[in-house]
């Protein structure tokens, strides 16, 4: 195995990235340095989030630099302020024993004055997002003139977020003989049009296969009724009391709620996403890389460019639309030779997504079954033994108490003691879990000719009541509310509205359906009527909310369609209606300005009549002396 002084990085580098604790270059890093340190050849290199880019583009780039000169030399674009702060970090870690070296990041969301100044005062690396990057272009702050290199990183993130525009104008104000280095974790074939577009015969080095998952990550799933995602998520949490992680939604709305509800489940988690202002996001960053956060629950937006060590987990609680997104999810965990391991949450009718991104990254999921109760309880317990037994124990400022305490539990076994201390820490974990259902979907069998068919046979065979959406589910009472997909009403709307509505925070949901033009939603029981009470005649984008105790006589389809159909009605009478009433006014708007011309018309013939007559007057007066 090559050694960094092989690839030809230089003392002073090498010293900084021993003490970093780098032993040997990783794959990507190996492919790269000799050829940027010796070629001046544009170049793609394609290699998985956490495999080592950011030192296999920037120990070159560092050593190429000249420091004598206080231009900009380097040029590296990160889609966000927080990859943008990592890679500044990294390099300056990298730069430690190079003297007059300067690297600068600039991004959004911060005051722009201390970036203007620093830029002014001559830096060689800047390190930027592309939108603060122009501003300071535009102001005069930053000059690309003199720059030599420019890195394009995490090159399909920047895409995903509609940079295109933004590197076309950045890259307008750089010499034409600079080189080009472009790293991304997937190549799309915008990528491959950036690469065609912008640089000169590219050379392409690929760490793995292209698109491929990472190698150390393993990739799980789990399968459950929609309705019953949480508690499968609480439960595989339960599972794993040393997790370190990342939970992905695909919405803010989702993202916010499940945090929410991790928090008041007294779990130690919080949100990232874009309704946060950039101090909200920082707090949040912070705790989580302290680990005084144990989840993180953000969309892929937020998250993009998030640089964590270590990371244990990555959840999906829902699959991204984009195949690509997936493989950057899990590409958070299992970096740096570390494994990892990538769980999704997923219902049934989310089987084929799941395929299709088994295909895309080249592995294959496990299937595991949701934990049980017992399995659990087990798996915390021993990690409270765990602990115990690793327990740091100061003995010295513990002594002066323990002859006291000694006495107090004299009566008590050694056995009796543990089982005190285990109940004291899990009564309440053993009452949560007490008679705790099954959460799984049947399980899948071996796929076979037909099997499909079987399926829809059986579902067909089911007795009605369990057909009938009408009906709510044992333990619970059946809601029809009068607003569906047609009118952009979701799940995590309606739980958004109940949370906020004042009817309790503890109402439990089940079963949610989602019709086209109406919905009808499961609620523990007892708990209905508080949450009619407090929705109805309340609105949803401007249409009035109705519920009511769903009765299974009635069709709600039907009711549903005969109330669009009479909507529609009215609304085309009141349109007519409206059409008759312009037509009416433009009419009698058409008289006024008729009557109001002939009037003028009169005016003006009555005042040059009582003009020429006055002329005339004044004529024979003359005549007349």
């Amino acid at each position: 195995m090559a050694t960094f002084k092989e690839l030809g990085v230089r003392d002073d580098l090498l010293r900084s990235i021993e003490l970093m604790g780098y032993e040997h270059p990783m794959p990507i890093q190996e492919m790269v340095i000799p050829h940027l340190l010796n070629e001046d050849t544009d170049v793609v290199g394609l290699a998985q989030t956490g495999t080592g880019k950011t030192a296999a583009f920037g120990l070159p780039t560092l050593q190429r630099i000249d420091t004598s000169q206080r231009t900009t030399q380097a040029l590296i674009l990160d889609p966000t302020r927080e990859l943008c702060l990592q890679t500044k970090n990294d390099l300056e870690d990298y730069a430690r024993y190079i003297d007059g070296l300067q690297v600068l990041a600039v991004y959004g969301g911060a005051s722009i004055e201390p970036q203007i100044k620093a830029a002014k005062r001559g830096v060689q690396v800047i390190v930027a997002t592309p939108g603060r990057l122009q501003d300071l272009i535009r102001r005069g702050a930053v000059k690309l003139d003199d720059v030599r290199t420019v890195i394009l990183d995490e090159a399909d993130e920047m895409l995903n977020m509609g940079f295109v525009d933004d590197i076309n104008e950045i890259l307008s104000h750089v010499p034409d003989e600079r080189k080009m280095l472009l790293f991304s974790a997937t190549m799309p074939k915008e990528i491959a049009a950036i690469a065609q577009n912008y640089m000169h015969d590219p050379v392409e080095f690929v760490a793995g296969t292209r698109n491929e998952g990472s190698a150390n990550v393993r990739h799980i799933y789990y399968m459950v009724n929609a309705r019953d995602k949480y508690n499968a998520l609480k439960r595989i949490v339960d599972y794993l009391p040393r997790i370190y992680g990342i939970i992905f939604c695909r919405t803010r709305a989702t993202a916010q709620e499940v945090a929410s509800q991790l928090i008041q489940d007294g779990y130690d988690a919080d949100a990232l996403h874009g309704d946060l202002s950039q101090a909200q996001r920082d707090a949040v960053m912070k705790k989580f890389r302290e680990r005084n956060l144990q989840l993180l629950v953000a969309t892929d937006v937020a998250a993009r460019g998030l640089d964590v060590n270590d990371l244990t987990h990555i959840i999906s609680y829902s699959l991204p639309d984009d195949n690509d997104i997936y493989n950057h999810r899990s590409g958070r965990t299992g970096r740096a030779g570390k494994t990892g391991i990538s769980i999704a949450i997923i219902h049934s009718r989310e089987r084929s997504k799941l395929r299709q991104i088994e295909k895309h990254i080249g592995k294959e999921f496990e299937r595991h079954e949701v934990p049980k109760a017992e399995e659990i309880i087990e798996k915390q317990l021993f990690n409270l033994a765990d602990r115990l037994e690793n327990v740091d124990v100061q003995e010295d400022e513990i002594a002066p108490y323990l002859p006291g305490v000694l006495k107090k539990l004299s009566w008590l076994s050694g056995e009796d003691v543990i089982k005190r201390l285990l109940s004291l820490e899990f009564n309440r974990m053993l009452d949560y879990y007490k008679k705790a259902p099954v959460l799984d979907y049947v399980p899948e069998k071996k796929e076979r000719k037909g099997s499909e068919k079987k399926e829809r046979n059986q579902l067909n065979a089911r007795p009605s009541s369990e057909k009938d959406r009408r009906t709510g589910e044992q333990g619970f009472d059946r809601v029809f509310i009068n607003v569906g997909k047609s009118h952009g009403f979701y799940a995590p709307d309606l739980i958004r509205m109940i949370n906020s509505s004042g009817a309790g925070k503890h109402i439990g949901i089940g079963r949610i359906d989602l019709l086209t033009n109406y919905s009808l939603f499961d609620v523990q029981q007892g708990e209905a009527h508080k949450v009619i009470s407090a929705l109805r005649n309340t609105e949803f984008y401007g249409k009035r909310l109705y519920l009511e105790i769903a009765d299974a006589t009635k069709d709600y389809a039907a009711m549903s369609l005969e109330g669009e159909v009479k909507k529609n009605r009215a609304e085309r009478r009141r349109e007519k209606y409206a059409a008759i009433e312009r037509e009416r006014r433009n009419r009698s708007d058409r008289r006024t300005r008729r009557d109001a011309e002939r009037g003028f018309k009169n005016r003006k013939k009555n005042a040059d009549d009582t003009a020429g007559n006055y002329d005339k007057f004044m004529k024979k007066s003359r005549r007349k002396r």
